[in-house]
């Protein structure tokens, strides 16, 4: 649920989202949430038929609901805001209730910076931060509490780096980039080579280098290249927990899912759709558009557009089709047996013969 303390008319929703109001415009509302949770300043959402059974038990005040359903709901006395996409119509709403704090420009005294940091206009950095020698921090962005930027690295114009976010040397992060409390960005890839009996650690020498309005989940990890870069590109998003090993390389607008992972050199192509536990060994291109069901794992290359799911991944109707013969066993598995014994039985009867 989400919940301000300004509130905002129908009216001024609908022209932000381009839809049009049903009922009283001039109902304020000061937060959203899903139907069975809204009360009755919120506004409830229904953008999915499944739902529909919820409007009758809902509390909201208003309700925020697609063309596509707006038949549904119009014998419901409450006003309405009906636009194309509710998902999409709720953004302009949501950015006015963001709780994110907006800090002051300025260094707090308790953090520490050393020689050669530059700080673009309207930087804030926050309690306990260290940022290391050379790094360059760009106009706006804002270091939370507790935050550690290694040396030479650089980060882009308004930006946010939320607490105990950690940016190793030499990382290059682009503009308005939103780093979440916890993840790493730019530790060493995981490069051993076995030799007199033991693993020798390979120096990881490559960087990790961030495009422009890039978000990175809590506790995610990027690592950088061991001899070349690890690059994000422009727009990509990846959820907390997510593992990004050296050298991989993820192309534009690509959406990693909570615990999905790429071993060492993968290529993501642009609009790539990972989803949880999904992952990739390592060495393979995952083609443009292409999406990774959950729990879906390739080991070859896979072509632009594909949809795959299982272990290894499977067109997606193939492994669908799978799924529902392994249900379709137990059943199978009695009737061979079945079949078993009556062919002992005739086998029996003819040899007494």
């Amino acid at each position: 649920m989400t919940q301000g303390a300004e509130t905002f008319t129908l009216s001024q929703i609908a022209e932000w989202a381009g839809g049009r109001v049903a009922g009283d415009g001039d109902f304020r509302i000061g937060g959203v949430a899903p139907l069975r949770a809204a009360g009755a300043t919120q506004l409830g959402l229904l953008a999915d038929p499944r739902y529909l059974p919820e409007l009758a038990e809902s509390a909201a005040g208003a309700i925020l609901v697609s063309e596509a359903l707006a038949e549904h709901v119009a014998d419901d006395p409450r006003p309405k805001v009906v636009v194309t996409s509710p998902h999409l119509a709720m953004l302009p709403l949501l950015q006015r209730l963001d709780p994110t704090p907006r800090y002051a420009a300025g260094v707090h005294p308790t953090a520490v910076l050393e020689t050669g940091v530059v700080l673009r206009a309207g930087v804030s950095i926050g309690a306990f931060a260290v940022i290391e020698a050379g790094a360059v921090i760009g106009e706006g962005t804002r270091i939370g509490h507790h935050c550690v930027i290694g040396r030479g690295a650089t980060i882009g114009r308004d930006g946010y780096l939320h607490p105990h976010v950690v940016i190793y040397a030499g990382v290059v992060i682009g503009d308005r980039v939103a780093l979440h409390t916890g993840c790493r960005i730019g530790v060493d890839g995981f490069g051993y080579a076995f030799g007199e009996g033991h693993h020798n650690k390979i120096p990881q020498v490559g960087r990790v280098v961030i495009g422009n309005d890039v978000e990175v989940g809590a506790n995610t990890t990027v690592d950088r290249g061991s001899i070349g870069d690890t690059s994000v590109g422009d727009g990509t998003k990846l959820d907390n927990l997510v593992q990004v090993a050296h050298n991989v390389s993820i192309g534009r607008h690509v959406v990693m899912a909570a615990l999905s992972g790429l071993a060492g050199s993968t290529i993501l192509e642009d609009y790539v759709q990972m989803a949880g536990q999904s992952a990739s060994p390592g060495h393979i291109r995952i083609g443009k558009g292409s999406i990774l069901h959950p729990r879906a794992v390739p080991f070859s290359d896979v072509p632009p557009g594909s949809a795959i799911m299982g272990f290894p991944a499977r067109d997606l109707k193939d492994q669908m089709r799978i799924y529902a013969a392994e249900g379709k066993l137990p059943d199978l598995i009695r009737k061979v047996r079945a079949l078993e014994k009556e062919v002992a039985g005739l086998k029996a009867e003819h040899s007494d013969d």
